[in-house]
């Protein structure tokens, strides 16, 4: 599918689904890795990912399409367009959109986490990052700090 496709189907989307046009332009991004898409305040344009066409099939691709429309929506009628807005969820809803993208082969899994114990106290402390034991204490009684795992 190319852009111009891409643009013609989210036209269509948004007079089935919304009722309304949309005249703004929509891409292809394959910058994009963890979202299944991004609408742009400033400007309005939509970004796709192309995964969700690539490794999921056309009906998770209009599912994106009527997320970002919603976005678009809600913006055009004055509100904050972010997914906590009652009205957002009641207009997802409504047209059947995705609330979530599904996971695509470049969303990076969960880290690992570094587990630290104090040797003083035995308080535990989970982190995504090292941290220097050399130079780190523990916040409640100031002790020693071991990497457990």
């Amino acid at each position: 599918m190319t852009d111009f496709e891409l643009k013609n189907l989210t036209k269509d989307i948004a007079r089935s689904a919304f009722g309304e046009d949309f005249p703004y332009e929509v891409f292809f991004n394959r910058r994009l890795k963890t979202t299944g898409g991004r609408y742009h305040l400033n400007d309005h344009h939509i970004d796709i990912n192309p995964l969700m066409l690539e490794e999921f099939d056309q009906t998770v691709l209009i599912g994106v399409i009527k997320h970002e429309l919603t976005h678009y929506f809600v913006h055009k009628m004055g509100e904050r367009p972010d997914h906590r807005n009652p009205h957002f969820k009641k207009l997802l809803n409504q047209v059947g959109g995705l609330r979530y993208a599904p996971l695509t082969s470049k969303t990076k899994r969960s880290k690992k986490q570094y587990l630290y114990q104090c040797q003083n106290c035995g308080q535990k402390y989970a982190r995504f990052r090292r941290v220097n034991v050399q130079k780190f204490v523990c916040s409640r009684c100031r002790g020693r700090l071991k990497l457990m795992g």
